[in-house]
């Protein structure tokens, strides 16, 4: 070595450890701060989580309530309209209530209005004379629409208890469908504000019960104040359209300024949502606390590092010419690592291989002794070569100081290896001039064909190996957009095992799964066409996709299926009469004309005709086929 060279190296030599050891400071203090900030996020997604099973159990018990009261007014509804409101009707009606009466449990009462709004009936030990309901927004809403669903309304003050009540109310009809009254079932606010109050949130913790337009149903705690607000203009409702049906949700909360960590659960069954939140300040508050005593430490431990680093910096100084003596000579061997499991390769300017470890037996199937000389690039796939070739290309001109990249190779035993090689240009001392490129490769090929087998599985259900909804969905919008382009029909069967728990219950479930796969295989042979799609839509139930198909295509399909199935002869002794397993297949056509018409159309529709197939007898194609221009 030169001594030109020495002088260079020997007064860089403690700059590049102070340098070293104030990273080492800065990477401890980053790393620390890094390791308190996840720590942080962890303890809030575990309480996102802890929040997500109690939105869950809250939404499941709010649901459960009103799918009480839905069912109570069903048979209440039922009585009227096969009895009539005539005053003996109503006097037995007043029985029937009144015997109800303890076993409502949840609901606080029920009440039952004629067409003008007069009380007629009522659990409630109040005189019905004069009361008259004809002004609460729930009736009139009745009265205004042919809804026969279940109301759930905003809160109100009852008129027999005083107390705030939620409403949940149900329309009943005269003979001849005209508008005969009301009938309604009352849930206490405080039945809710109760049950919330027995979950430990902290101190600023909440549970709301909301409607799905904002309005406050229940909040605990409750200071009198929050029932009935409408908080429609809050973010979390703006943007419902655009957010899932659950989910975290931090936000300063409008009620009282506190920054709250919640999340929400819309109901699945009725238009409820509940709001489980905890104060941020005290989630957090046990982090900040451990995170001040381990940042202590921390401050503590660069203290020491620093004073040792300035000792050792100093000790360099007294030996720099011989530690730069030994750095000099290293600089020149450690990128050639001979023991290593991958293979290690310098590459010349001229793009010859100068070097190869040995691992290279391993990974390309050739020695070192046969690559020596040739070309690196000689063995690489025709069609990724373009790509390699200008990374290469890039790391000479000097573009790049280090790259990574992913391609197919020959290998001297198999047809092709997936190969992944990190290089990094090297340079001469003196000059700084690049002077060739080091490969680091591996062989990847398990690891892409893991990702292949990965991705097939996705589009597949793991039962019938058939295509899964998912994997339908994308193909329906696809053929959806394509048919409106097109101009052609697209068909669709949805098909439905006859009596699928009457086997399962009397063959067990493991002969149910054989019987699933041996119906996805009959739909995976009729569905012959690249197009088709045949795909396990959910439980017993399976859909056919037949892009360019019109009504006879789609008619001819469904036989096809039903004679193949017929061809199998499973036994089915519950399946009457043929005692053989069938299937009910409703189908719809659509010709696509309407850029506005959604994909969803189409599986309704072959939905409904699906059920006119189970109602004409089951083991047909429903005669409800449906035809339409969207």
């Amino acid at each position: 070595m030169s001594s030109v060279r020495r002088e260079h190296a020997a007064p860089q030599l403690p700059i590049w450890a102070a340098v070293f050891l104030t990273l080492i400071c800065v990477a401890i203090f980053a790393m620390s701060s890094w390791r308190e900030w996840s720590t942080r996020n962890a303890e809030l997604k575990n309480t996102e989580i802890d929040m997500a099973n109690l939105a869950q159990s809250l939404a499941q018990h709010a649901a459960d309530t009103f799918e009480l009261a839905d069912t109570v007014l069903n048979g209440v509804v039922h009585r009227l309209e096969v009895d009539g409101n005539g005053r003996e009707a109503i006097t037995r009606l007043q029985t029937f209530i009144d015997m109800r009466r303890p076993k409502l449990g949840r609901i606080r009462g029920l009440f039952v209005y004629d067409e003008t709004g007069r009380w007629l009936a009522t659990t409630e030990p109040v005189s019905l004379n004069g009361l008259n309901n004809s002004d609460r927004e729930y009736f009139r809403r009745h009265a205004e629409s042919d809804d026969r669903g279940l109301l759930i309304g905003r809160p109100v003050k009852s008129r027999s208890g005083g107390q705030w009540i939620i409403t949940a109310s149900k329309r009943f009809n005269h003979p001849d469908g005209s508008f005969a009254g009301v009938v309604l079932a009352t849930v206490d606010v405080a039945y809710f504000v109760k049950f919330f109050d027995r979950f430990d949130l902290g101190k600023k913790g909440a549970v709301s019960l909301l409607s799905a337009d904002g309005i406050m149903l229940a909040r605990s705690p409750d200071d009198g104040t929050y029932v009935g607000r409408d908080l429609s203009n809050t973010p979390l409702f703006k943007d419902r359209a655009a957010r899932p049906a659950s989910g975290a949700y931090y936000f300063t909360s409008p009620l009282d300024g506190v920054q709250r960590l919640s999340f929400y659960r819309t109901s699945e069954h009725f238009p409820l949502l509940i709001l489980a939140t905890k104060a941020q300040d005290e989630v957090l508050a046990p982090w900040r606390k451990d995170a001040a005593v381990r940042m202590t430490f921390v401050l503590a431990l660069l203290l020491i590092i620093a004073v040792i680093g300035v000792f050792f910096v100093r000790q360099l100084q007294v030996r720099q010419r011989m530690a730069a003596e030994l750095v000099a000579k290293e600089a020149d061997f450690r990128l050639l690592a001979e023991e290593s499991s991958d293979m290690v390769t310098r590459i010349g300017m001229d793009e010859r291989i100068q070097y190869v470890s040995p691992s290279s037996s391993r990974v390309v199937g050739w020695p070192p002794e046969q690559l020596m000389g040739t070309p690196a690039l000689a063995g690489v796939n025709a069609e990724d070569l373009p790509r390699v070739k200008a990374l290469v290309a890039a790391l000479k001109r000097g573009e790049e100081e280090d790259a990574r990249i992913v391609y197919r190779s020959r290998h001297r035993e198999k047809a092709e290896v997936w190969i992944e090689s990190t290089m990094r240009v090297t340079r001469e001392y003196e000059t700084g001039a690049i002077n060739g490129v080091v490969a680091i490769s591996r062989d990847m090929t398990e690891h892409k064909d893991l990702e292949q087998k990965l991705s097939s599985l996705a589009t597949l259900d793991g039962l019938t190996g058939i295509a899964n909804r998912r994997h339908f969905d994308e193909q329906l919008e696809r053929e959806w957009a394509r048919a409106r382009r097109d101009g052609t029909p697209l068909s669709l069967l949805m098909i439905d095992v006859d009596h699928f728990k009457k086997y399962n219950d009397r063959y067990g479930h493991q002969a149910g799964d054989v019987c699933l796969k041996s119906v996805a295989q009959a739909l995976a042979a009729a569905a012959r066409r690249p197009a088709d799609v045949a795909a396990r839509y959910g439980g017993e139930e399976f859909i056919l996709l037949l892009p360019d198909t019109d009504r006879a295509g789609c008619e001819l399909m469904g036989s096809k299926i039903r004679d193949s199935l017929a061809v199998l002869g499973i036994d089915h002794q519950a399946n009457l009469p043929s005692q053989k397993v069938t299937v009910s297949i409703g189908g719809a056509i659509a010709f696509v004309q309407d850029a506005k018409a959604s994909s969803s159309w189409l599986v309704e529709a072959a939905d409904r005709a699906l059920y006119v197939a189970k109602d004409e007898g089951r083991d047909r194609l429903g005669s409800g086929l449906t035809t339409a221009t969207r």
